[in-house]
């Protein structure tokens, strides 16, 4: 039985550690993961979901803050694993652990590289409108997602999908491409394939400020925004100087008023219709005003008159670029 250390941190994570687990074929020696870290508005000290899955299998749990020059770096190299799995873990590994597996490290990347190298290709995929993306399976090597690629396999990204949607299919589909593939890389008979380096693009880590609404954008822009980023990190815009949260929405065409961008130009039970960019119109369907909970605009605007809302305008910092 081979013997693999596991490295990933979220639920798309979980999933392929859980195949792993489940195919009996090999001996999970430890899992590495992130340290518990604060969640929700009560910042309540959790642990990772591969945590939690390891504990439940009685598999030893490494947490260093930073790989790199730790004690547990020194561990994994001691543990001699035939194979180091990564997926979504969210750090850099030293050179001195991708040498110390007899069979290489292997990164499970959510995107059809070279497209989208980085810590956030699933919502860069939904953000930027491709219509598919995919799994790629990939040696690791110092720089980030530039390995040969051992094996691929593509998703087509839905109208109305969310990053939310995509993830959960893609850890499935990643779980299944690894099991697929893991024969053939201790057999010794994949044939990894280089990257096209002049095709390589970038997904980093999203900023604070990028989620932020630009309504200069489209309605099609602003909805893949928002698809993009729900559940996490969300986007948000300003109303009357505080932040104010969209949760959902959708393009409309209609019989509208013309207003200035970021202006709500009329409402109905359940909309909130704004102009955007380039004369199209956004619908806001479901909100947060600021220290609220989530909810849909209908109950957001009961009791509220139609005035108070119509003609407002959504503010944007000065200087930000969408």
């Amino acid at each position: 039985m081979k013997k693999v250390i596991f490295m990933g941190t979220p639920a798309f994570s979980r999933t392929v550690l859980q195949g792993l687990i489940d195919s009996q074929a090999y001996e999970i020696m430890a899992v590495v993961t992130q340290p518990d870290r604060p969640v929700g508005r009560k910042r309540v000290i959790t642990p990772s979901p591969v945590k939690e899955l390891a504990q439940a299998y009685g598999i030893p749990v490494l947490q260093p803050e930073k790989l790199a020059g730790s004690d547990q770096a020194k561990t994994i190299i001691e543990m001699k694993p035939d194979l180091i799995i990564t997926a979504a873990f969210g750090q850099f590994l030293p050179k001195s652990i991708l040498n110390a597996p007899k069979y290489g490290a292997i990164n499970v990347h959510a995107s059809l590289l070279p497209k989208y190298r980085g810590g956030a290709p699933i919502h860069y995929a939904i953000w930027k409108g491709e219509k598919e993306t995919g799994i790629s399976l990939i040696y690791m090597t110092p720089k980030m997602d530039a390995g040969n690629i051992l094996a691929q396999a593509s998703l087509p990204i839905l109208d109305r999908d969310d990053v939310a949607d995509v993830f959960a299919k893609m850890a499935d589909l990643g779980r299944d491409l690894l099991l697929k593939t893991l024969p053939s890389v201790f057999a010794g008979t994949n044939q990894a394939w280089p990257q096209n380096e002049a095709e390589a693009t970038f997904s980093p880590n999203i900023s604070k400020e990028e989620e932020e609404i630009q309504w200069n954008q489209t309605a099609i822009e602003i909805d893949r925004h928002v698809r993009a980023f729900r559940p996490f990190p969300s986007t948000f815009t300003r109303l009357k100087g505080q932040r104010f949260k969209i949760w959902a929405g959708r393009p409309i065409t209609g019989d509208f008023p013309q207003g200035q961008v970021g202006q709500i130009v009329a409402s109905t039970e359940d909309q909130l219709i704004v102009q955007a960019g380039q004369n199209t119109y956004f619908a806001i369907e479901e909100v947060q005003p600021n220290g609220k909970k989530r909810m849909p605009v209908k109950q957001y605007l009961n009791g509220m008159a139609d005035h108070e809302l119509v003609n407002q305008v959504f503010e944007m910092s000065s200087g930000h670029e969408g």
